[in-house]
């Protein structure tokens, strides 16, 4: 659970998603259907399956660096 007293850090866009659900969906059941879509990049994909979802974030966030091209500069830099 996040402590809702500790700092939070920024929220960063290059990690944002937008998911849209199937009225089918079945959350309780585990059954998910549907759209989602990085938002900087636009890449977007159609799931059925929750692993399906997590896949595409996965590979999205890989191929990104999970952060704008700056942050990969500096992650460079101090190496």
């Amino acid at each position: 659970m996040i402590d809702p007293s500790a700092p939070s850090s920024p929220l960063s866009p290059h990690r944002a998603f937008v998911v849209q659900l199937r009225p089918e969906t079945d959350v309780v059941a585990g059954y998910l259907i549907g759209r989602v879509e990085h938002i900087v990049s636009g890449q977007a994909a159609t799931f059925d399956t929750l692993e399906a979802l997590l896949a595409f974030m996965a590979r999205v966030l890989a191929e990104r660096g999970a952060g704008p091209p700056e942050a990969a500069d500096v992650r460079d830099a101090t190496r």
